[in-house]
């Protein structure tokens, strides 16, 4: 279960818009933007949905407790830059 500032938070983390949320975890805005402004935490339904999307795109869920004293948050997943091939290693072979 994720709160309802995890959701904000999570959402506004990797620059999803309400809309674009909803489209991809087939629920309405309307449903979002309740969720984000009622205290608490989210329906358990819907928190499901959205929780597999936000994961998906990166997003790391971490409950109270969890790592630290601190409470519930939400954490980007490092994901290692693509630095392309080195110039030692351009050849014939990897022209495009």
């Amino acid at each position: 279960m994720i709160t309802t500032s995890q959701l904000r938070a999570a959402r506004a983390m990797i620059g999803l818009s309400i809309e674009e949320l909803a489209e991809a975890a087939g629920v309405s805005g309307n449903s979002i933007r309740d969720a984000e402004a009622s205290t608490g935490n989210a329906e358990p339904e819907l928190s499901r949905k959205l929780k597999q999307v936000l994961e998906s795109r990166g997003i790391i869920f971490v409950s109270a407790g969890q790592q630290d004293a601190s409470g519930p948050g939400v954490r980007l997943h490092h994901q290692p830059v693509d630095e392309g091939i080195r110039p030692q290693n351009l050849n014939s072979t990897n022209d495009d």
